[in-house]
Protein backbone atom coordinates (compact mmCIF):
# COMPACT_ATOMS: atom_id res chain seq x y z
CA UNK A 1 0.00 0.00 0.00
CA UNK A 2 1.07 3.62 -0.86
CA UNK A 3 0.65 5.45 1.76
CA UNK A 4 0.74 9.88 1.87
CA UNK A 5 0.52 11.19 5.49
CA UNK A 6 -0.60 14.96 5.61
CA UNK A 7 -0.12 15.05 9.38
CA UNK A 8 2.89 14.37 11.75
CA UNK A 9 0.71 12.75 13.76
CA UNK A 10 0.02 10.39 11.74
CA UNK A 11 3.52 9.71 9.91
CA UNK A 12 4.70 8.59 13.97
CA UNK A 13 1.67 6.66 13.83
CA UNK A 14 2.40 4.99 10.59
CA UNK A 15 6.02 4.35 11.81
CA UNK A 16 5.19 2.95 14.58
CA UNK A 17 3.37 0.82 13.64
CA UNK A 18 5.85 -0.82 11.73
CA UNK A 19 4.74 0.67 8.18
CA UNK A 20 7.63 2.79 7.39
CA UNK A 21 8.43 1.57 4.03
CA UNK A 22 4.76 2.17 2.94
CA UNK A 23 5.52 5.93 3.22
CA UNK A 24 5.66 7.45 -0.43
CA UNK A 25 5.47 10.93 0.87
CA UNK A 26 4.72 13.15 3.92
CA UNK A 27 3.27 16.80 5.10
CA UNK A 28 6.67 19.34 5.69
CA UNK A 29 5.80 19.57 8.89
CA UNK A 30 6.44 15.28 9.47
CA UNK A 31 10.31 15.35 11.16
CA UNK A 32 10.04 12.43 13.33
CA UNK A 33 11.50 9.61 13.09
CA UNK A 34 14.26 11.74 10.99
CA UNK A 35 15.91 8.74 9.07
CA UNK A 36 12.15 7.94 7.82
CA UNK A 37 11.14 11.43 6.85
CA UNK A 38 14.74 12.68 5.85
CA UNK A 39 14.10 11.02 2.08
CA UNK A 40 10.21 11.70 1.55
CA UNK A 41 8.81 14.09 -1.09
CA UNK A 42 7.60 16.73 1.10
CA UNK A 43 4.51 18.76 -0.30
CA UNK A 44 4.10 21.78 2.24
CA UNK A 45 2.14 22.79 5.44
CA UNK A 46 -1.12 22.35 7.04
CA UNK A 47 -3.34 24.30 4.66
CA UNK A 48 -0.65 25.12 1.73
CA UNK A 49 -0.66 21.09 0.92
CA UNK A 50 0.45 20.36 -2.89
CA UNK A 51 -2.82 18.63 -3.24
CA UNK A 52 -1.53 18.07 -7.24
CA UNK A 53 1.98 17.07 -6.24
CA UNK A 54 0.02 14.44 -3.61
CA UNK A 55 -2.22 13.38 -6.55
CA UNK A 56 1.11 12.88 -9.12
CA UNK A 57 2.21 10.17 -6.18
CA UNK A 58 -0.66 8.03 -6.71
CA UNK A 59 -1.20 6.88 -3.13
CA UNK A 60 -3.51 4.41 -2.43
CA UNK A 61 -4.45 6.10 0.66
CA UNK A 62 -3.59 9.54 2.23
CA UNK A 63 -3.92 9.80 5.95
CA UNK A 64 -4.81 13.49 6.68
CA UNK A 65 -6.78 15.46 9.91
CA UNK A 66 -8.87 18.39 10.83
CA UNK A 67 -6.74 19.17 13.85
CA UNK A 68 -5.84 22.51 12.47
CA UNK A 69 -8.65 24.78 11.36
CA UNK A 70 -9.20 24.38 7.71
CA UNK A 71 -7.95 21.23 6.75
CA UNK A 72 -11.76 20.75 5.79
CA UNK A 73 -10.85 22.25 2.56
CA UNK A 74 -7.78 19.86 2.01
CA UNK A 75 -9.65 16.75 2.96
CA UNK A 76 -12.24 18.14 0.07
CA UNK A 77 -9.69 18.70 -2.45
CA UNK A 78 -8.22 14.89 -1.99
CA UNK A 79 -11.04 13.47 -1.99
CA UNK A 80 -12.68 15.30 -4.74
CA UNK A 81 -9.59 14.09 -6.89
CA UNK A 82 -10.57 10.49 -6.18
CA UNK A 83 -7.83 9.66 -3.81
CA UNK A 84 -9.04 7.72 -0.21
CA UNK A 85 -8.56 9.43 2.63
CA UNK A 86 -8.50 8.50 6.67
CA UNK A 87 -9.72 11.29 7.89
CA UNK A 88 -8.34 11.91 12.30
CA UNK A 89 -9.95 14.76 14.77
CA UNK A 90 -8.98 13.53 18.15
CA UNK A 91 -10.41 15.56 21.12
CA UNK A 92 -9.66 12.90 23.75
CA UNK A 93 -6.94 10.41 24.82
CA UNK A 94 -9.56 7.32 23.89
CA UNK A 95 -9.84 9.19 20.47
CA UNK A 96 -6.24 9.03 19.64
CA UNK A 97 -6.38 5.69 20.85
CA UNK A 98 -9.45 4.89 18.02
CA UNK A 99 -7.41 6.27 15.57
CA UNK A 100 -4.25 4.14 16.14
CA UNK A 101 -6.82 1.52 15.59
CA UNK A 102 -8.40 2.57 12.46
CA UNK A 103 -5.02 3.21 10.80
CA UNK A 104 -3.75 -0.01 11.74
CA UNK A 105 -6.45 -1.93 10.20
CA UNK A 106 -6.67 0.26 7.33
CA UNK A 107 -2.69 -1.01 6.77
CA UNK A 108 -3.65 -4.85 7.80
CA UNK A 109 -1.88 -4.50 11.07
CA UNK A 110 -4.86 -4.33 13.29
CA UNK A 111 -2.59 -6.39 15.82
CA UNK A 112 0.28 -3.81 16.02
CA UNK A 113 -2.54 -1.52 16.58
CA UNK A 114 -3.69 -3.08 19.84
CA UNK A 115 -0.16 -3.61 20.69
CA UNK A 116 0.36 0.19 20.22
CA UNK A 117 -1.94 0.83 22.47
CA UNK A 118 -1.65 -0.99 24.95
CA UNK A 119 1.80 -0.39 25.31
CA UNK A 120 1.00 3.83 25.40
CA UNK A 121 -1.64 2.88 28.63
CA UNK A 122 0.79 1.16 30.09
CA UNK A 123 3.16 3.53 30.04
CA UNK A 124 1.11 6.67 31.32
CA UNK A 125 -0.65 4.96 34.43
CA UNK A 126 -3.10 7.11 36.58
CA UNK A 127 -0.99 8.67 39.51
CA UNK A 128 -3.10 10.04 42.10
CA UNK A 129 -1.25 12.65 44.68
CA UNK A 130 -1.88 13.71 48.10
CA UNK A 131 -2.03 17.40 46.14
CA UNK A 132 -3.12 17.80 42.47
CA UNK A 133 -0.84 20.70 41.29
CA UNK A 134 -2.66 23.39 38.93
CA UNK A 135 -1.00 23.10 35.40
CA UNK A 136 -0.85 25.96 33.13
CA UNK A 137 -0.04 24.53 29.74
CA UNK A 138 0.25 27.19 26.95
CA UNK A 139 -0.22 26.25 23.58
CA UNK A 140 0.41 29.88 22.64
CA UNK A 141 1.69 32.83 24.73
CA UNK A 142 -0.06 36.50 23.67
CA UNK A 143 -2.50 35.58 24.28
CA UNK A 144 -1.87 32.69 26.37
CA UNK A 145 -4.46 29.48 24.81
CA UNK A 146 -4.59 26.75 26.74
CA UNK A 147 -6.30 23.02 26.40
CA UNK A 148 -10.20 22.85 27.39
CA UNK A 149 -12.18 19.70 28.77
CA UNK A 150 -12.22 18.77 24.88
CA UNK A 151 -8.10 18.26 24.91
CA UNK A 152 -6.00 15.25 24.89
CA UNK A 153 -3.55 17.79 27.00
CA UNK A 154 -5.91 17.96 29.95
CA UNK A 155 -6.38 13.75 29.73
CA UNK A 156 -2.95 13.82 30.20
CA UNK A 157 -2.28 16.02 33.15
CA UNK A 158 -5.03 14.24 34.70
CA UNK A 159 -3.12 10.95 34.25
CA UNK A 160 0.18 12.54 35.91
CA UNK A 161 -1.28 13.70 38.62
CA UNK A 162 -2.32 17.32 37.69
CA UNK A 163 -5.39 19.54 37.16
CA UNK A 164 -6.08 22.06 34.70
CA UNK A 165 -7.99 24.73 35.73
CA UNK A 166 -10.08 25.39 32.76
CA UNK A 167 -10.45 21.13 31.67
CA UNK A 168 -13.79 21.96 32.58
CA UNK A 169 -14.54 24.35 29.59
CA UNK A 170 -16.90 23.07 27.12
CA UNK A 171 -14.38 23.85 24.29
CA UNK A 172 -10.84 22.33 22.66
CA UNK A 173 -8.77 25.01 23.98
CA UNK A 174 -9.48 28.96 25.64
CA UNK A 175 -7.76 32.23 25.35
CA UNK A 176 -6.90 33.80 28.78
CA UNK A 177 -6.30 37.16 30.35
CA UNK A 178 -4.06 38.11 33.00
CA UNK A 179 -6.80 38.59 35.71
CA UNK A 180 -8.00 34.78 35.45
CA UNK A 181 -4.70 33.42 35.39
CA UNK A 182 -3.72 35.65 38.53
CA UNK A 183 -6.92 34.25 40.27
CA UNK A 184 -6.35 30.33 38.94
CA UNK A 185 -3.24 30.59 40.65
CA UNK A 186 -1.39 27.70 39.02
CA UNK A 187 1.56 25.97 40.64
CA UNK A 188 3.45 24.96 37.23
CA UNK A 189 3.71 27.02 33.89
CA UNK A 190 4.15 24.89 30.65
CA UNK A 191 5.53 26.19 27.71
CA UNK A 192 4.34 23.94 24.70
CA UNK A 193 3.87 26.99 21.83
CA UNK A 194 2.53 25.43 18.65
CA UNK A 195 4.48 26.01 15.81
CA UNK A 196 7.78 26.88 17.88
CA UNK A 197 10.96 24.90 18.19
CA UNK A 198 11.55 24.18 22.27
CA UNK A 199 14.49 25.96 22.37
CA UNK A 200 12.91 29.50 21.04
CA UNK A 201 10.78 28.90 24.29
CA UNK A 202 11.25 31.75 26.73
CA UNK A 203 10.94 31.92 30.62
CA UNK A 204 11.49 35.19 30.47
CA UNK A 205 8.11 35.59 28.80
CA UNK A 206 6.23 34.33 31.43
CA UNK A 207 8.08 36.20 34.06
CA UNK A 208 7.22 39.46 32.66
CA UNK A 209 3.70 39.49 32.43
CA UNK A 210 1.70 42.08 34.51
CA UNK A 211 0.28 40.78 37.63
CA UNK A 212 2.00 37.52 37.59
CA UNK A 213 4.28 37.82 40.28
CA UNK A 214 2.53 36.47 42.75
CA UNK A 215 1.54 33.48 40.98
CA UNK A 216 2.75 30.17 42.69
CA UNK A 217 4.55 28.84 39.41
CA UNK A 218 6.51 32.15 39.44
CA UNK A 219 7.29 32.35 43.42
CA UNK A 220 8.45 28.77 42.95
CA UNK A 221 10.07 29.08 39.83
CA UNK A 222 8.16 26.37 37.99
CA UNK A 223 8.05 27.57 34.33
CA UNK A 224 9.10 24.72 32.06
CA UNK A 225 9.44 23.76 28.14
CA UNK A 226 7.72 20.41 27.08
CA UNK A 227 8.48 20.84 23.04
CA UNK A 228 5.01 20.39 21.37
CA UNK A 229 6.03 17.42 19.52
CA UNK A 230 5.63 15.38 22.69
CA UNK A 231 1.62 17.00 23.48
CA UNK A 232 0.62 18.68 20.50
CA UNK A 233 0.84 15.79 18.30
CA UNK A 234 -1.78 13.29 18.78
CA UNK A 235 0.23 10.40 18.48
CA UNK A 236 2.65 7.77 20.20
CA UNK A 237 5.08 10.09 21.57
CA UNK A 238 2.43 11.69 23.80
CA UNK A 239 4.06 9.27 26.64
CA UNK A 240 6.95 11.14 26.46
CA UNK A 241 4.62 14.25 26.98
CA UNK A 242 3.29 12.16 30.40
CA UNK A 243 6.98 11.30 31.20
CA UNK A 244 8.00 15.03 31.47
CA UNK A 245 4.72 16.22 32.94
CA UNK A 246 5.10 13.48 36.22
CA UNK A 247 8.46 15.62 36.58
CA UNK A 248 6.76 19.53 36.20
CA UNK A 249 3.70 17.82 38.73
CA UNK A 250 6.02 15.96 41.12
CA UNK A 251 8.49 18.95 41.36
CA UNK A 252 4.94 21.16 41.82
CA UNK A 253 3.76 19.02 44.62
CA UNK A 254 6.94 18.76 46.50
CA UNK A 255 7.23 22.90 46.84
Amino acid sequence: MRLFSHTCSNTEIVCALGCAERLIGIDTDSDYPAEVVGPLPKLGRDLDLDVAGVIALRPDLVLTSLTVPGHERIVAELESAGLRTLVCDPLSLEDIYGDIRRIAAALDVAQRGAELVARMRAAMPQVLLPRSPKVLLEWWPKPVIVPARRSWASDLIALAGGVNPWGAVEAKSVPLDDAQIIAAAPDAVVMSWCGVKEENYRAEVVRRRPGWAEVPALRHDCIVPITEAWLGRPGPRLTEGYRALRRVIDAAAAD
